[in-house]
């Protein structure tokens, strides 16, 4: 559950799902949206931004809830969740500190949440209105552009996930998924990329449409050609242009 603290000060355990004042601008860097407003436009949003912590099993909010707010990830990575009519749960994006989420779509022409948003750990997540968000982009058309190529970007991402999903094998999708997380959450190893997201296989497979079964067996091929080691907890990435290659085969 969400934590109401002083953004300086370290998060307290004992006061939980309460928002607090956002951060100082220094320490909001490296989000793109506040990178892009002006000095003044900054100031006002950072007045309407409210900062909460969430840890594991947490919802930052439901399916079926209102589309109150928008999120931004602060720290931490948060995964985007779809229920199956069966009960199955589908993962369905992966955001890391910077990425604005909403379920945007819903946000914009008044629905509910289609999905869920759930930490992966312990998150800091900046949140704001849809009144005061709607009321920044009216007010500064750099920000209404910059979600418009955000959006749009949303779009071709979810167009190429369709793509892979209907043409690519399972162990390209996989091996591509390996490559986007890398390239946005790895850090250098003496062995190569560690990935400091911890994903298990079953989560994996949720974001590519495979079988847990089948993402055990593709992640143990990969071992044994030494493009990985370690544990879906603590994975490493030892040959990413071997991946970056099976990803793109035809």
């Amino acid at each position: 559950m969400a934590s109401e603290h002083d953004p300086l000060s370290k998060p307290s355990k004992t006061s939980r799902n309460k928002p607090s004042r956002a951060a100082l601008p220094h320490e909001l860097a490296g989000i793109p949206l506040l990178n892009i407003l002006s000095g003044a436009a900054r100031q006002r949003m950072l007045q309407e931004l409210t900062e909460a912590h969430y840890g594991k099993g947490d919802f930052i909010f439901r399916e079926g809830d209102p589309t109150e707010y928008f999120h931004i990830v602060k720290t931490g990575t948060v995964k985007c969740v779809k229920s199956t009519p069966e009960g199955k749960e589908c993962t369905l994006k992966m955001l890391m500190p910077g990425d604005l989420f909403c379920c945007d779509a819903a946000a914009f022409d008044g629905a509910s949440h289609p999905g869920s948003a759930q930490p992966m750990g312990d998150v800091s997540i900046l949140r704001m209105s849809k009144k005061a968000y709607f009321e920044m982009l009216r007010q500064s058309p750099d920000a209404a552009l910059e979600v418009i190529k955000f959006l749009g970007n949303r779009l071709n991402e979810a167009q190429e996930k369709t793509k892979d999903l209907a043409l690519d094998r399972a162990d390209q999708r996989l091996a591509s998924l390996l490559v986007d997380l890398a390239t946005r959450n790895g850090v250098k190893d003496p062995n190569g990329i560690r990935l400091t997201i911890r994903l298990t296989r079953q989560d994996m497979a949720n974001m590519v449409g495979i079988t847990t079964e089948t993402a055990i067996r593709i992640m143990g091929r990969f071992k044994r050609d030494k493009l990985v080691s370690g544990t879906a907890n603590r994975l490493l990435i030892c040959d990413l242009p071997g991946l970056k290659a099976l990803a793109s085969v035809s």
